[in-house]
């Protein structure tokens, strides 16, 4: 499985889309999307992958069958684990088996298409700026944003908490001007500094609208999570797609 037909990224801004679109597509396999991602890898069925396509889009599914294969392949079987670890741990050995195989992928088009040692040293560089899976779905991409947010001014990029119809500070609006912004709060600020949306694993730009979880306390970006400003003024408690989806399993 190509996981994008003939598509051949040729360029490192072509590589680095690639490797964006994957990763953002298995992001929302193991967060957003958890609940049909853990119901899809069956233990009773054959060997699964998880592939992440350059349109954002994930799927499960059976190994390619031409051998070798077009594209280097994701880690085989990720289902058989399922039942016989707890959900957090298997989420977490498939986001870095999710890791390493959209490396491989990225610097498999590098070799294919002769990138020399600035534009593999370039692609990188732009890889690493992002948060890993890993660090997105367990959570240490965020602390690791308030580490590096208590030592660095990072006062442009820093969103301000809002208001929902009862109060809460569940909703991130714009940065306002900066004088109004002074009399912020500095705590308040490293709070919010270089928060990571829990579904795309972004930082906050200017003027996106921002939602926390009531439940996980991970902070969303609107679009990721299909909530407006307007509707998110009539939610008492907000819980993501995750938290919403979970139940008991046996």
């Amino acid at each position: 499985m190509d996981g994008g037909g003939q598509y051949n990224p040729r360029t490192v801004e072509e590589v680095f889309r690639d490797f964006k679109g994957r990763r953002a597509g298995m992001v929302k396999a193991l967060t957003t999307d958890v609940e049909e991602f853990y119901q899809q890898c069956d233990p009773e069925k054959e060997n699964l992958c998880l592939y992440g396509f350059p349109n954002e889009q994930w799927e499960v599914n059976l190994p390619a069958e031409e051998v070798p294969p077009e594209l280097p392949e994701p880690a085989l079987g990720i289902n058989f684990a399922r039942d016989g670890m707890q959900e957090k741990d298997w989420l977490s050995l498939v986001a870095v088996h999710s890791d390493a195989w959209l490396l491989s992928v990225a610097f498999y088009f590098g070799a294919r298409f002769g990138f020399d040692k600035a534009d593999r040293k370039r692609l990188f560089t732009m890889i690493n700026d992002l948060p890993t899976i890993f660090e997105v779905v367990t959570g240490t991409a965020k602390k690791q944003s308030k580490e590096k947010s208590s030592v660095s001014n990072h006062s442009s990029n820093k969103p301000k908490s809002g208001s929902k119809g009862r109060g809460s500070e569940s909703v991130k609006f714009p940065k306002p001007t900066k004088d109004e912004d002074e009399a912020v709060d500095e705590e308040d600020d490293d709070e919010h500094g270089e928060t990571l949306c829990g579904a795309c694993g972004e930082n906050y730009a200017a003027d996106e609208f921002w939602i926390c979880c009531d439940i996980c306390e991970k902070w969303f970006h609107g679009k990721c999570v299909k909530i407006t400003p307007a509707r998110a003024e009539h939610i008492k408690q907000y819980k993501c797609p995750s938290c919403s989806n979970k139940r008991a399993r046996p």
